[in-house]
């Protein structure tokens, strides 16, 4: 019974945490300024917010000199991740934009076995043809010079990017706090892409505070760390399937602040992409 409510309790968790990194596709298309210079001004206001909240929790955050690389490829491939979903929400909609990024579980299914040694199950090749088939719906047409093929191509690669981040990091959440983790992360994106700060005016920045900070915080600074904590509880394949409720709540979102409302064949795909949810989550239960 215990097994069964910490379960529910994790689910919840792994949903919240979905709820908040959804804000990152409306704040994405509504933010005006280059890509780079919004990633750049995200991940230091996320890292000032996260430092003062680690120094208020008293977390420590030294980490072992064997741990440096590994943490520090997750932060380029964090910034990657980030800087390549933003183009495809600006080269398409949040519909698009989402969707496409939630390949990275079909790409965690296949990548997992592989560089964790777990064991490979049919039921994720079965769940990888379904988004598949999902994406198809997003992008009948396989056209280079329509920007809505660029978006998901965009998407695609930002879904590689955060399928390594998180296979690299899966290790490391159980020794280090998840707060520290996205902490490090915040700080070497920052640090990549601050000279790109410095090719805009201060008030162009200054212009657009109140959605870098509700990126910076609700996306970034609660919605990423607790969706790193999640990893304690399922593997990571697990995760990246259940947290693709993700673009529902996206979308929604969208619809809302941005009247931004999906075509009947998005809707279509994301159906199949988002059906993945289910089925995997009835499974990770059974599991339990």
């Amino acid at each position: 019974m215990q097994k069964k409510s910490n379960h529910v309790k994790h689910l919840l968790e792994i949903n919240l945490a979905m709820l908040f990194v959804a804000t990152s596709g409306a704040l994405g298309r509504y933010v005006q300024l280059p890509v780079p210079v919004a990633i750049g001004a995200r991940a230091v206001i996320a890292f000032v917010a996260l430092v003062l909240y680690c120094k208020w929790k008293g977390f420590n955050l030294k980490i072992d000199k064997k741990d440096a690389l590994v943490i520090f490829l997750s932060g380029l491939l964090m910034g990657a991740h980030w800087v390549t979903y933003f183009y495809s929400l600006k080269l398409s909609n949040v519909a698009i934009g989402m969707l496409s990024v939630f390949t990275y579980p079909v790409i965690t299914s296949f990548l997992e076995p592989i560089l964790l040694k777990t064991k490979f199950q049919l039921m994720h090749l079965l769940l990888a043809f379904l988004v598949l088939t999902g994406m198809y719906f997003l992008s009948p047409t396989l056209d280079f010079e329509n920007s809505y093929t660029i978006a998901i191509a965009f998407g695609v690669f930002s879904a590689l990017a955060y399928a390594l981040r998180n296979i690299i990091l899966k290790q490391k959440v159980s020794k280090y706090n998840g707060t520290v983790l996205m902490t490090y992360q915040t700080a070497i994106v920052g640090i990549i892409l601050f000279p790109f700060l410095l090719t805009v005016s201060t008030d162009a920045i200054v212009n657009q505070w109140e959605v870098l900070v509700a990126l910076a915080v609700l996306t970034t600074a609660i919605g990423h760390t607790m969706f790193l904590m999640t990893f304690k509880h399922f593997n990571i394949t697990t995760v990246s399937i259940l947290s693709s409720v993700q673009p529902v709540y996206g979308i929604l979102i969208a619809a809302v602040f941005l009247s931004e409302i999906p075509k009947g064949t998005t809707i279509l795909g994301g159906i199949l992409i988002l059906s993945s949810v289910v089925i995997e989550s009835i499974r990770s239960k059974k599991k339990t």
